[in-house]
């Protein structure tokens, strides 16, 4: 894929989704050595994106780190390897991985199904301020 920051992950998100959106803010707080990107699911990039790796649209109501060149992560798998790049009791959270993937999976799809009745939807995707601009692609 071109035109890819290099040494940064990309996190696809839902940019419609306020919980989503909120959890980008919280990334974006904890990543203090400046690893992640951002590109919402709906935009052309991170549509492009979804269809270089092979991701199915209809498969898109998951967050997704991609790490250019190397690999992919989606639902709970993306989640734990977000998280462990903060620092903290974060770090601690690759001890979930001990849940088998298809249960903290089937959690992560009730919360995905359920977040915009929960969280609530925006009518448009999340703008970034001029000052968090440099994080979003």
């Amino acid at each position: 894929m071109e035109n890819l920051p290099e040494h940064k992950k990309i996190i696809l998100f839902d940019g419609f989704c306020n919980l989503c959106s909120s959890a980008v803010q919280l990334i974006i707080k904890h990543d203090k050595e400046d690893v992640f990107r951002f590109v919402a699911l709906q935009s052309e990039r991170g549509i492009s994106i979804c269809k270089y790796l092979g991701i199915s649209f209809s498969k898109m109501d998951s967050i997704i780190l991609y790490n250019p060149g190397v690999a992919y992560f989606y639902k709970s798998s993306a989640v734990i390897e977000i998280a462990k790049h903060f620092g903290g009791l974060w770090k601690l959270t690759p001890v979930f991985r001990i849940v088998p993937i298809f249960i903290s999976d089937r959690i992560y799809d009730y919360v995905a199904k359920n977040r915009y009745n929960w969280y609530g939807k925006k009518e448009s995707c999340m703008i970034p301020t001029p000052e968090l601009k440099s994080k979003f692609l």
